[in-house]
């Protein structure tokens, strides 16, 4: 259950924003923003990781049909590489705020960084276990993210993308190793470059 929060904008239109996918070794980083309706509230909203997949999917619909405004964004595996992955975060999170077809009077930001951008802003330390928009929009990034992992399997089979989504799990090393790099892994991420400087010796 969430806890009370009480931000130093309460009362004005805000949106809560998150992100998932800073850590896999895969695939691109994937934002929300979400304005809830307070006239049409959620129940069971929660931080995604803490929730079952199968209240994220049935989480992930009502949220789209309740909320007065949402909107899901990422940034590519070419500008995690390009920019590093907490630019590219912010780039992803700052596309979901600004796709949004209602724009909010302010943002409240999941963790402890805030985009460069001209909303007035709040980041939350672990925003999304504690404001039900941040809670909102994590659902919405990770079951997008999610999704798209496992059509990548399909697209990329034997790394085992459907289960681990992209992170760095033994299966996903192994997989690497066995079958060498994709045109989905982050090459700036330590583990990718390993096996690719491990290729050029053989």
């Amino acid at each position: 259950m969430l806890e009370p929060f009480i931000s130093a904008y309460q009362g004005l239109l805000g949106a809560g924003c998150d992100e998932v996918g800073r850590g896999p070794l895969a695939g691109d980083v994937v934002a929300a923003a979400v304005i809830l309706d307070p006239e049409n509230p959620i129940a069971g909203l929660d931080d995604s990781k803490k929730l079952t997949e199968k209240k994220r999917e049935q989480l992930f619909i009502e949220i789209q049909q309740k909320a007065k405004s949402w909107c899901i964004a990422r940034a590519s595996v070419a500008e995690i590489d390009s920019i590093n992955i907490l630019q590219a975060s912010l780039l992803a999170m700052t596309r979901a705020v600004q796709g949004l077809h209602i724009q909010p009077e302010h943002v409240l930001v999941d963790g402890n960084k805030l985009p460069k951008w001209h909303y007035p802003a709040e980041a939350v330390v672990k925003g999304d276990s504690r404001v039900a928009a941040i809670s909102a929009a994590s659902i919405l990034a990770k079951v997008t993210r999610d999704r798209e992992m496992i059509a990548l399997d399909k697209t990329y089979p034997g790394y085992g993308f459907a289960d681990h989504k992209g992170y760095p799990t033994k299966v996903h090393m192994d997989a690497l190793d066995r079958l060498g790099i994709t045109p989905i892994h982050r090459t700036s991420y330590a583990p990718v470059r390993a096996k690719i400087e491990q290729m050029k010796l053989f």
